[in-house]
């Protein structure tokens, strides 16, 4: 017997070109040893890229899914009982929930690069935080994994 898969599943992965400067931080590292001689330019070349590799893999390894019963957005994992309707936000209202109507104490998982996002209220009483950003390319996708798990 297979588990079933979670309704929603989503990896918020650095854009391609965030790899290509990654491999140019590379570059830089080789021509600064490159008076050193050939190793040393090597080493700096393959040291530099698999680092700032490293720093893309990271920031990009952000996850938001849904599953039994809870919302794990990044390292937070939040019951679906404590979470309101999610209010889809499409790019011109997402920048604006980022910027002038963001509350400091939300919880927010956001990536500059990912244009479009989904706005939950908080209701737990207990809880401060009043509302969860995510950003996601599939606004549509997780709102209506977040209703139908919520309802089921």
């Amino acid at each position: 017997m297979q588990p079933s898969a979670p309704p929603f599943d989503e990896r918020l992965t650095a854009p391609r070109s965030w790899w290509f400067i990654a491999f140019g931080v590379g570059v830089a590292c080789a021509l600064m040893l490159l008076p050193l001689g050939t190793l040393p330019t090597l080493a700096g070349l393959v040291g530099g890229t698999a680092a700032a590799a490293l720093v893309v893999s990271g920031y990009g390894s952000a996850r938001i899914r849904v599953v039994a019963g809870s919302l794990v957005a990044g390292e937070a994992r939040i019951p679906l009982s404590a979470l309101g309707e999610p209010e889809v936000l499409d790019a011109e209202e997402a920048r604006a929930w980022r910027t002038h109507k963001a509350d400091a104490r939300a919880f927010m998982l956001l990536r500059g690069y990912v244009e479009t996002a989904v706005r939950v209220e908080v209701t737990d009483p207990e809880d401060p935080t009043p509302y969860v950003y995510l950003s996601t390319r599939d606004p549509r996708g997780l709102a209506a994994a977040l209703s139908g798990a919520r309802t089921a």
